[in-house]
């Protein structure tokens, strides 16, 4: 078992919130949304982008040394995928605002993230299955996240959304 000191650990579970009661997921996409301001203030869609990209890498390690430590193949704790598909799917918003996205963007980024994050529509659900370790638990997030970004477009696009 992987001491929850441990930095995999405190990655994997983002700072312990995916080990709070009741669907993990969902704390760890929360937990994410204020980094995600954050990244998007100081630096805009590159930073953010960046830090998704750096954090899907370390959670390819973070979540597997996780897993292999609890002897489950895909920890509920494990929240590290949650925030770098959490993070992708707010990219549209500093896209199309050249700036911080307002709460009412992230919570609508958050809630389709969310929706595609459970729903697990083709392939998400495929690459769930298909792809093993670290890498596994990471990549049907990313895959949900375009999901996201799709349905965000197409708000846009047809004018629901600035």
């Amino acid at each position: 078992m992987t001491s929850w000191r441990h930095p995999a650990t405190v990655l994997a579970t983002w700072f312990w919130s995916g080990r709070l009661p009741a669907a993990p997921g969902t704390w760890g996409s929360l937990a994410a949304l204020p980094f995600a301001w954050l990244l998007m203030a100081s630096g805009g869609l590159a930073a953010l982008l960046a830090a998704t990209a750096m954090v899907f890498v370390i959670g390819i390690r973070a979540s597997e040394r996780y897993a292999e430590g609890t002897g489950n193949d895909d920890p509920g704790e494990v929240v590290i995928d949650e925030v770098a598909g959490q993070w992708l799917s707010l990219a549209p918003f500093a896209a199309l605002e050249a700036a911080v996205p307002t709460l009412v963007q992230m919570g609508i980024g958050f809630a389709l993230f969310r929706l595609f994050d459970i729903l697990k529509p083709w392939p998400v659900g495929l690459v769930e299955r298909r792809l093993k370790g670290g890498l596994g638990i990471m990549a049907d997030d990313i895959v949900a996240a375009l999901y996201a970004i799709l349905a965000i477009a197409l708000l846009h696009l047809v004018g629901i959304l600035p």
